[in-house]
């Protein structure tokens, strides 16, 4: 049913996005799919990386060894952004249109306030997105 599953990761917060890792591997595995994996950065240096070159080295890593780790096509997709805060969710629709992905699977968290005035990233992509998307609260 699904052949390519984009799958958003934050390279400095992966221990919060376990649970939909999981499904992200499970939905692969089901329907023979390959996962994409979107990280989305800046042109600055960060935490996770210095440059662009090394962030996407990074991702690239991450994306084998989870492949490795499921047994399932993986690959990495880097998104250099101004300002990650402000086009994430435009910037992981346009990469949904870029790879060919026919869903979405996205780590979320409990809404709380802020909710309630400013739409989630996963919310937000959910919205608007043209292809299914499935978020996995953390």
């Amino acid at each position: 049913m699904f052949r390519k599953i984009l799958t958003p990761v934050d390279l400095a917060h992966l221990g919060a996005l376990d649970r939909a890792l999981e499904v992200s591997a499970d939905m692969a595995k089901r329907h023979g799919a390959e996962i994409v994996y979107v990280g989305v950065t800046t042109q600055a240096p960060s935490a996770v990386a210095r440059t662009t070159e090394e962030y996407e080295r990074k991702l690239s890593t991450f994306a084998a060894t989870e492949g490795e780790k499921h047994g399932c096509k993986t690959s990495a997709h880097m998104v250099v952004s101004h300002d990650p805060a402000i086009d994430l969710n435009i910037n992981l629709m346009r990469a949904t249109e870029e790879i060919g992905a026919d869903l979405i699977v996205m780590g979320t968290h409990i809404p709380g306030l802020a909710e309630h005035v400013w739409a989630s990233h996963g919310g937000a992509v959910a919205s608007h997105a043209g292809v299914s998307v499935f978020l996995v609260r953390g």
